[in-house]
């Protein structure tokens, strides 16, 4: 490790440890006098005490940012690469400190962290190209003796606010492009597990990266409400669930702000009659319960089309045993707690609240989870789910798979599109056909044929419909670029002095 690593990990060595504000290139620990708890979540017991901002230190950190603009978008492109070129180097050789920060404040087992910030590193490496991303269009003689050329140019200072559940990737999602293409970033992360963003001003201060370019503020809707209703902040970028996404989205773009607001999911995935059974159940228990279900892109409904459901339900009810619950810092562990006790409390309710409403108990996490003090439960498989049920209706966000049974593809399909989320979906079929018609039929912005969870490569974006998304523009990849930019059209012309004349008629273009 560094020096800066170092520093960091050893002062988060103590019983409680403090962690501060980032704002214009340095710590600053909070003045407003409220904070909030971080635990570790496999042992239930507190780590770090996180400062709450204020109203004023939220405006702190965007007059830095405000100042920073200035300077940082006249930096060449050129610059600009060098630097992010930097910025990957050091990410990537401290991917491992990160992702066990991950894993101590999110639970998350210490392989998905690094999975974590590799996905995030992707994007990183995309920005790394961003001469070519900004290039513009150029029409010589568009008409005569006048040429034409469009360009993009940065917003000034964008804002992020994040998840719990993807701590380090999805703020990389959002500050990387954003600064690659001149902005100045205020980054808002999950008041849950801050410190893998503190971490990350860190390493970018030690890349090399201006004060003031990349600030982060913590704290709880306080901060939320200042971020979305600052005048000087010109876009925000958020990911969570549905109903705080569309608050987010209608309170900033009520101030005249650039918004896209990623929000909740009930993922989806249809198995077909023909589908390879052990291939489709592997892939059900890695998207279902990988990282506790707390995915946006977690498959949670299993649809069984025929009579593939009683070989799909047996497949999986087969496997679960053999998942290991447990800390997220130990190589044996395949899953880890969920985030905290009040959430692992509310997923685990919709246990008892699907068998009343009559699906099958196959499996109870509550009987398999480690009893320890920490926030676990273990994998819970609902059969005969239904529509109407709460189960199905609702985002659970934990380690709880359901499947419904239906009689044709058309059923299956018409599930998908009748559902309000459309984040990701997947099929698993043999039929080659088939797929080709589902990627046409189906209403969701993310589909995968014998893939679970179709989360983009990096030089695409990232997106569901519906309620799943407000706004018009996906996050990162090209539509990142375009979300973090707007554009300039030029016309020009150097005529000969000599011919000027006044023309008071409609510009005319030959």
């Amino acid at each position: 490790m560094t020096e800066v690593a170092d520093q960091f990990t050893e002062e988060r060595a103590g019983e409680i440890a403090r962690i501060s504000h980032w704002i214009d290139g340095k710590r600053v620990e909070g003045a407003s006098g409220r904070s909030g708890p971080v635990y570790n979540p496999a042992l239930g017991v507190q780590t770090g005490e996180v400062d709450f901002a204020s109203v004023e230190e939220v405006d702190a950190a965007v007059q830095a940012a405000k100042r920073a603009f200035e300077s940082w978008r006249s930096f060449s492109l050129s610059r600009r690469t060098e630097l992010f070129f930097r910025i990957r180097q050091l990410v990537h050789d401290h991917a491992e400190d990160i992702a066990r920060l991950l894993t101590l404040e999110h639970g998350k087992v210490l392989s998905d962290a690094k999975g974590e910030v590799a996905r995030g590193l992707e994007v990183i490496e995309f920005c790394c190209g961003i001469p070519e991303l900004l290039k513009g269009g150029y029409s010589e003689q568009a008409s005569t003796g006048i040429d034409v050329y469009s360009i993009r140019q940065p917003l000034g200072v964008v804002a992020g606010i994040t998840p719990f559940n993807f701590p380090a990737m999805v703020p990389m999602w959002m500050w990387a492009p954003a600064i690659a293409c001149g902005n100045a970033f205020v980054l808002k992360p999950s008041e849950k597990d801050p410190s893998a963003s503190a971490f990350t001003a860190e390493l970018l201060k030690e890349a090399g990266l201006p004060d003031g370019v990349f600030n982060v503020v913590h704290g709880d809707k306080v901060a939320v409400d200042a971020v979305l209703e600052h005048p000087d902040i010109a876009a925000v970028s958020f990911v969570g669930s549905t109903p705080i996404a569309r608050y987010v989205y209608e309170t900033a773009t009520a101030k005249g702000k650039r918004v896209q607001a990623l929000g909740g999911a009930k993922n989806h995935m249809i198995v077909l009659p023909d589908a390879d059974i052990d291939m489709a159940a592997d892939a059900a228990v890695s998207a279902g319960y990988g990282s506790a279900g707390e995915r946006c892109m977690a498959v949670s409904m299993l649809v069984a089309v025929g009579h593939a459901a009683d070989d799909l339900v047996a497949a999986i009810q087969e496997r679960l045993p053999k998942v290991v619950v447990g800390d997220g810092m130990s190589p044996d562990s395949e899953m880890g707690p969920l985030v905290t006790r009040e959430h692992r409390d509310k997923v685990a309710s919709y246990i008892e609240k699907g068998a009343a409403e009559g699906a099958k108990v196959i499996t109870d996490g509550r009987e398999s989870a480690p009893d320890n003090g920490g926030f676990f439960l273990g994998a819970t498989l609902l059969d005969e789910v239904t529509p109407e049920m709460d189960v199905y209706k609702d985002e659970i966000f934990g380690p709880v798979l359901g499947i419904t049974r239906v009689d044709s593809y058309e059923e299956a399909v018409g599930l998908v599109n009748e559902n309000p989320y459309g984040n990701g979906v997947a099929l698993f079929t043999r039929d080659g056909g088939v797929a080709r018609q589902f990627q046409f039929d189906v209403k969701a912005g993310m589909v995968g044929v014998n893939v679970p969870i179709p989360v983009p490569v990096a030089y695409y974006s990232f997106g569901g419909w519906k309620s799943s998304l407000f706004g018009d523009l996906h996050i990162y990849g090209p539509e990142g670029i375009q979300f973090y930019t707007r554009g300039k059209v030029v016309t020009s012309r150097w005529p000969d002095p000599a011919t000027s004349k006044v023309d008071l008629g409609f510009p005319q273009t030959r």
